[in-house]
């Protein structure tokens, strides 16, 4: 035995009781559980915590990052031990040479994902989907479960005019043979988007799909037994709730599983949450398999005028000069009176949001003292009101004055604890990887524990574990994995359930070309194991294991 894991409390991933024991490790797998007498190379003692599998976070956008950090930092460490990446219609591949800066603008107009981290960190060494998986293969710690995105595949065959029109009956069919080439590479999926934008503001290319072309796709798909991930009309109710059936059509048209992220819940959408959820319950009585993806985290926005921010996408003049200006532009416009005037007059019915934001970081020592203080309360001091404060501060921090919108939804405890513990909810949608100067996008796991477990008592440490490892693996078609279990593939997490959190938020300088990017700790998880080697240890942090597949 290679390693042996002592005294545990087994939450095995299927939902069953706990209970302790040991498990042994030969290779990559486990091959048995219980009171094991032998010794072994390495052995944890794993005395009062959790021992459970390895967590699954089936929506982020670590397609670049997997390219100089294969770790995926800081998802390992929160107990994740594989990824989906290639949401939203987007992935790294299949991607022409020519289309690379197209690319790059969506990431950054939809993930927020800037452009140094693409012209520092990337080395463009492919273009097919095989060779991107046989890339990011180099240097791999963390498991990839990666999706092909529909506006790469529009791109790749139908060029310029995939932002145009829809595809010709012969482009359809190219478009499905791709698509087999990068399922036999090892997408397990197609992703496509209904809602975002490119950075002309105009809509990605998947949005100029007709049916008949994602009926030639799923049929791929069904041949080939993967899934169909969706961002849908989350703002909408109606809309969602017409997704929901045109995905459940698909569904039993094809015989595939469909995922539509995100679902939030806020305290005033309840009743929206409540019927989108009946049709869900509806359409899976039928035999579709419909499954909406709802994060656990309420959404937090930090953001600086020196980056666009999403928080402004409704205010079109703000969301223009941030998106097509550059930073001297900016503040010429918030020095120029008869401009300036416009903006604050279009921003005033958002006030209450400008009053609650958070001065979080600044440069200058005058400023200093205000961190932490929101903008009404600077305001105050000032003689002032929120929104002329936030403009002051930008033009005297020369924009690099940075604000916290903090709980901007998903914030409704008790319901959202409800909605994730029913039965045909998948917990998702993290965004691991993107929006990394905005949001921070990492902790579901913890506040999952931490908030829905020991606070609201939602979900049962068994139901929560299972949430995230075998009930993932089963819809993405993950084999030998998410349940502890002999014979399947060793990715543990080592857990203490009284303390595992969603932790503080700090700055890191770990991005090619950026300053810093916004993670978050990670709390409680005491190791990691990814096919049966320790890449993560709390007090060791990440190892030199580099033992992460393709799967």
């Amino acid at each position: 035995m290679d390693t042996i894991i002592r005294n545990g409390i087994i939450a095995d991933g299927t939902g069953a009781p706990l209970y302790t024991a040991d498990i042994a490790i030969k290779g990559d797998k486990i091959i048995e559980i219980g009171a094991i007498v032998g010794q072994a190379d390495q052995e944890i003692d794993a005395t009062g915590k959790i021992v459970s599998p390895g967590f699954i976070d089936p929506h982020t956008h670590f397609d670049a990052q997997l390219l100089w950090d294969g770790a995926a930092k800081p998802a390992i460490a929160h107990g994740v031990t594989t990824i989906v990446p290639g949401n939203c219609s987007l992935s790294l591949a299949p991607l022409k040479a020519e289309h690379r800066m197209k690319l790059v603008g969506m990431f950054n107009q939809i993930e927020e994902m800037p452009h140094k981290a693409f012209s520092e960190g990337v080395t463009w060494d492919w273009e097919t989907f095989d060779e991107y998986i046989t890339r990011i293969r180099r240097d791999l710690s963390i498991n990839v479960a990666p999706l092909v995105g529909h506006s790469l595949l529009r791109l790749w065959v139908m060029n310029d005019a995939a932002m145009e029109r829809a595809a010709t009956p012969e482009e359809m069919a190219d478009m499905a043979s791709l698509l087999a080439d990068c399922i036999n590479a090892g997408a397990v999926g197609l992703s496509t988007s209904f809602v975002d934008m490119d950075e002309r503001l105009q809509p990605v290319p998947s949005r100029y799909a007709c049916t008949t072309e994602l009926d030639t796709l799923c049929q791929v798909l069904a041949d080939n037994n993967k899934l169909l991930q969706v961002v849908h009309e989350f703002f909408d109710t109606d809309l969602t709730l017409a997704r929901v059936d045109q995905l459940a059509e698909l569904s039993l048209k094809f015989g595939i599983t469909t995922t539509l992220s995100p679902l939030f819940l806020n305290p005033d959408n309840r009743s929206g949450v409540a019927a989108v959820m009946q049709r869900v319950d509806e359409q899976m009585q039928r035999g579709a398999k419909v499954w909406p993806q709802v994060q656990t985290r309420p959404i937090d926005i930090s953001f600086s005028f020196a980056v666009p921010s999403l928080l402004f996408i409704r205010l079109p003049t703000w969301y223009a000069l941030m998106r097509f200006s550059d930073p001297q532009d900016i503040k010429a416009a918030f020095m120029n009176p008869e401009q300036r005037a416009a903006l604050v007059q279009e921003a005033s019915s958002m006030m209450p949001l400008w009053s609650a934001l958070v001065l979080r970081r600044v440069n200058s020592q005058e400023n200093a003292p205000l961190i932490g203080k929101t903008l009404a309360e600077v305001a105050q001091l000032r003689g002032t009101n929120a929104l002329e404060v936030m403009i002051d501060l930008s033009l005297e921090e020369d924009l690099d004055a940075h604000f916290l919108a903090a709980d901007m939804g998903h914030n409704d405890d008790q319901g959202v604890g409800d909605l994730l513990n029913q039965s045909n909810v998948m917990i998702g949608a993290s965004d691991g990887g993107a929006h990394i100067l905005s949001f921070s996008t990492y902790g579901d796991t913890g506040y999952l524990f931490s908030k829905f477990v020991r606070d609201c008592a939602a979900l049962t440490i068994e139901k929560a574990v299972q949430k995230l490892t075998s009930e993932p693996a089963a819809i993405w078609g993950i084999a030998d994995r998410g349940q502890i279990k002999p014979g399947f593939v060793a990715d543990i997490t080592i857990f203490d359930a009284e303390k595992i959190a969603r932790g503080e938020e700090y700055y890191t300088q770990d991005v090619p070309g950026e300053g810093y990017r916004y993670v978050r700790d990670a709390k409680g998880v005491s190791q990691v194991l990814i096919s049966g080697a320790v890449a993560y240890d709390e007090y060791g942090g990440y190892s030199e294991a580099r033992t992460g597949k393709i799967v």
